[in-house]
């Protein structure tokens, strides 16, 4: 069954040509296509040439945006005595031993990032079940299992994501507010792209850029001309 496309986004898929946009061209028309009734983000869906169901050709990684989310993270961290304590006054949301792995097993969900240290990882396993769907799961490779958690929480809180592909090879990612300035929507979306193409998986072969398209959350697809973006030089972003 095809899903009903509202007047107000068959409208503004009129404003799209079906062609790459420069990538500043582009973004200029995911901002003036955001016109939902709250503060929409910038979204980047990358098309990879992976095949995910490989170890060799999976990709999970962290990329800092230099020009931030706009979002507020919560961030809750699993940890063990002291540590618990130095959490907290690092700024976590959330912070705590076996109470807190208690509570998320309850359904507790007060938070977009979770952190824990090592030795806490054989007990934050048995939540894997809750956090993996969610994409919550803290690994080595996100960046968020380490014991040196006041840096990785201000990292995380001042625009750090980590992202992955997804079974099909496609890269979903927020970069941004649609209400940021494209410049820096731009900055942000450069850093994306760096990110991926320096952690192209060992076992990608051929052509691993196949399509990147922006939009705002409530927005219509914007194709981005990927050979214009990763050309594009890191002054040209600033």
């Amino acid at each position: 069954m095809t899903r009903k496309v509202s007047r107000r986004l068959e409208e503004l898929q009129k404003k799209v040509e079906e062609r790459p946009y420069e990538p500043l061209e582009a973004l200029n028309l995911l901002k003036e296509t955001a016109t939902a009734k709250f503060p929409e983000s910038a979204e980047a869906h990358m098309r990879l040439g992976i095949d995910p169901k490989y170890t060799d050709q999976q990709l999970r990684t962290t990329v800092s945006l230099p020009k931030g989310t706009g979002q507020v993270v919560r961030v809750a961290v699993i940890a063990r005595g002291e540590k618990v304590n130095e959490a907290t006054v690092a700024g976590a949301d959330l912070a705590g031993s076996e109470e807190l792995i208690e509570d998320i097993q309850k359904g507790m969900m007060d938070f977009d990032l979770l952190i824990a240290t090592p030795d806490m990882m054989p007990q934050v396993a048995k939540l894997g079940r809750l956090l993996g769907p969610r994409g919550l799961m803290p690994s080595p490779k996100g960046g968020t299992v380490t014991f040196d958690l006041g840096p990785a929480i201000a990292e995380f809180k001042a625009g750090k994501l980590e992202f992955r592909a997804d079974k099909t090879g496609i890269v979903h990612v927020l970069f941004g507010k649609a209400a940021f300035p494209a410049d820096d929507l731009l900055a942000n979306l450069k850093a994306l792209q760096e990110t991926v193409d320096r952690n192209r998986p060992s076992g990608a072969k051929g052509r691993y850029w196949r399509s990147v398209y922006i939009s705002s959350t409530m927005g219509p697809s914007i194709e981005v001309d990927i050979n214009a973006l990763r050309d594009l030089k890191i002054g040209d972003a600033a």
